[in-house]
Formats: structure tokens, C-alpha cells, sequence
């Protein structure tokens, strides 16, 4: 694929569908800015850094943000289960 064409594809995201489904793109990044912020400041107080099971939380938390916008959004919905079972596998890893 050519970079071109990846930007194309890119550009019909950001101003179509995604927009639509997700919202204003500073708004969103603002509210998931948020909530990761807080994810990694429990991270460092209580493991010193940032783990895998960290990572579940925080893209958990980013399908919580776009969900805000779009109630309804099933892709969302099931990523957001997808990253909680991974979770807890992780925690139980890092255990």
C-alpha cells in the first residue's frame, strides 16, 4: 500500500465514521488523557511501573471514552470485554 493511500483511508476515518461514532477528536483524547492519567498514577504508587495489566486498564478506558459518545457502539462494548478477560488473566500473570 502506498503512503498516499494510507493517508486517504486515514483522512475518511478522522472526518467520517469515526467522528461520527467517537466525537469531537480533542474532546475524546481529553477525557481518555484523563482516565489514563489516573490509571498511571495508581501504576507508579503501586508497582513502581507501568505493567500489562495497566495496558488492559487504559484501553478499556479509551472504549469507555468513545463509548461516552455513542452509547450503542457493539464494537466498542465487546473490545471493552475483550480487554477486561485479558486483564484479569494479566493480573494473574503479574501476580
Amino acid at each position: 500500500m502506498q503512503r498516499d493511500e494510507i493517508l486517504r483511508q486515514a483522512e475518511q476515518l478522522v472526518n467520517g465514521k469515526r467522528a461520527e461514532d467517537y466525537g469531537d477528536a480533542y474532546e475524546n483524547h481529553c477525557r481518555i488523557a484523563e482516565g489514563w492519567n489516573i490509571i498511571l498514577r495508581s501504576a507508579l504508587l503501586t508497582h513502581g511501573e507501568i505493567k500489562a495489566v495497566h495496558v488492559t486498564l487504559m484501553m478499556d478506558w479509551l472504549k469507555t471514552s468513545r463509548i461516552l459518545n455513542t452509547i450503542n457502539h457493539e464494537d466498542s462494548w465487546v473490545d471493552k470485554a475483550a480487554y477486561s478477560s485479558l486483564g484479569a488473566e494479566f493480573a494473574d500473570k503479574e501476580q
